[in-house]
């Protein structure tokens, strides 16, 4: 049962197998990718991530994905890799430099991932947009109105029931898999009507998760 879900995650990141909101995500982490081995260690993180933005920058002009229409003064909150605004009663949007990631490619896998196990809060990728020279993916998500705290215990046992132990803090991690799962407190994990609604994910991939 692992290894089958393994698998399908691998599909789901080469583009094989669909997810929410997945199509645009896949073509973009793809034409990154363009035959480099995902996960693997570089030697010079900073030039990696310099020639993977322009590299990117040249996609994104190339399919007429730059946005400069988002409307600033709807500010809601930001933490220390995005910003978040509110596109409309249903709608979020997050302006997210891809800072917690080795890659750019590394952010996008975290949001294919998101949308496979969080579908409820799927991420779509609807574009980009540069402020002072920083590139900021933008994505939309559903908005979700908290009806009461957080239980922090609640989404432990939730994440167990799924494989992931807790490691430390809100930090997770599912051996089985090779995935790692961060940075889940009480503001990126939301609890409406008693349902858990886990909105701001950090997937991160080991070794192990590259092994088949």
């Amino acid at each position: 049962m692992t290894n089958q879900l393994k698998n399908e995650l691998h599909n789901i990141i080469s583009g094989k197998s669909q997810v929410r909101y997945g199509a645009t995500i896949q073509a973009v982490a793809n034409h990154l990718r363009n035959g480099t081995q995902p996960g693997s260690e570089v030697e010079n993180t900073k030039q990696i991530r310099e020639q993977e933005k322009k590299k990117l920058e040249d996609y994104i002009s190339q399919q007429s994905l730059w946005i400069d229409s988002i409307d600033f003064s709807n500010y809601v909150s930001e933490g220390a890799e995005q910003r978040v605004f509110l596109k409309d009663s249903n709608h979020v949007l997050k302006l997210n430099d891809a800072i917690y990631y080795t890659s750019w490619t590394d952010y996008f896998f975290n949001l294919l991932f998101h949308n496979f196990f969080f579908s409820d809060t799927a991420y779509k990728l609807i574009g980009f947009t540069k402020e002072d020279n920083v590139l900021y993916a933008v994505v939309q998500q559903s908005y979700v109105e908290m009806t009461a705290n957080t239980d922090l215990n609640e989404v432990k046992n939730f994440l167990a029931s799924n494989g992931f132990k807790n490691t430390k803090n809100n930090d997770y991690f599912n051996a089985e898999l090779g995935i790692i799962l961060e940075d889940l407190h009480d503001e990126n994990v939301l609890t409406r009507n008693n349902i858990l609604y886990f909105i701001d994910t950090v997937f991160f991939t080991t070794e192990d998760f590259w092994i088949i």
